[in-house]
């Protein structure tokens, strides 16, 4: 190929055209990995001003991908351009005497895991809550339904899906039923797999109120929980129905079933310090999964010291 080996710029032209020509990528990804490469090209600018790119090792790469982490960029971005370096330097070994990929064995810096948002135990509580009926009236067939998802959401850790695929009772086809002589719910969750979890006094006597006034099916079916039209309810309406109850109850923060869940693992461990029981509940494949809520327990501890301790605060 007719490109002069020192010229930085010419040969990410040639990469691109490559890109464009016989890969086919789309004009939005060529921009993208342009923009990668010419950004490659300024940060060896300084002080590698007199190198082509033959000449920079893997150790020149480590160096401009601390500096960009120092610049507070995105993990996920310093991601992307390593991939978009990679790839160059791999088509250019293939074009030049290339010793190694220089980007080669280069990571972006850890993402920082973000803890999930757990409920306070007296907001969650508050929240699945009944409302105060009012004078002389009865609930609704479609309030008591709502209390029992509500309840059943927190007293068990379901995810949203797990909850919407449940039955009134087991049968060939069922995902999940509620078996209230043993106070226990029986759901599969990822994989196919199936798991037993406890349900709270709270729940079941909200899971029989709903159950005393429940309509039949309107498609024949057994959906324990079902919609306006009396068919099984669906993930998106249970969210939208949490969220307006949320509103409705004075909730502090936007409220979603995921952040019940959320508040049951984080309320269970803070009682009970047992991960492993956690796991369990939750469905984890893995543990690592349920380590999330330790950091959760820990601020919890914290914030209980910062307000009763009293050598807590600095004077």
């Amino acid at each position: 190929m007719s490109v002069e080996p020192d010229s930085k710029l010419a040969w990410i032209d040639a990469y691109l055209a490559q890109l464009r020509d016989q890969r086919r990528l789309s004009p939005h990804t060529v921009s993208a990995y342009r923009r990668d490469l010419h950004e490659l090209a300024k940060l060896v600018a300084g002080p590698s001003a007199g190198q082509d790119w033959q000449q920079l090792d893997h150790f020149t790469i480590r160096r401009l991908t601390a500096k960009l982490h120092a610049r507070a960029l995105d993990p996920r971005s310093i991601a992307r351009k390593l991939s978009s370096w990679r790839g160059f330097f791999d088509w250019l070994g293939g074009q030049t005497a290339l010793a190694a990929n220089p980007v080669q064995g280069v990571r972006a810096p850890k993402r920082a895991r973000t803890l999930p948002r757990a409920l306070s135990v007296d907001d969650a509580v508050q929240l699945v809550a009944p409302p105060r009926p009012h004078a002389g009236a009865a609930p609704e067939a479609a309030e008591l339904c709502n209390r029992a998802m509500f309840e059943l959401l927190y007293s068990s850790g379901l995810r949203v899906s797990e909850l919407a695929g449940l039955d009134l009772a087991a049968g060939k086809d069922a995902l999940g039923w509620v078996a209230l002589e043993n106070r226990e719910v029986i759901v599969t969750g990822k994989g196919n797999k199936q798991r037993v979890v406890p349900v709270g006094g709270a729940a079941l006597a909200a899971l029989a109120a709903w159950i005393a006034v429940r309509p039949a099916p309107s498609d024949g079916g057994n959906a324990l929980f079902l919609s306006t039209r009396g068919t099984r309810v669906s993930p998106r309406v249970i969210q939208q129905r949490l969220q307006a109850h949320g509103v409705a109850q004075g909730a502090p923060v936007h409220v979603h079933p995921h952040m019940l869940r959320h508040s049951f693992a984080s309320h269970l461990l803070q009682s009970s310090g047992d991960l492993r029981a956690v796991q369990e509940m939750l469905g984890h494949s893995s543990i690592s999964s349920t380590q999330v809520y330790t950091a959760l327990d820990f601020q919890h501890l914290a914030e209980v010291y910062d307000q009763t301790h009293p050598r807590a605060k600095v004077k």
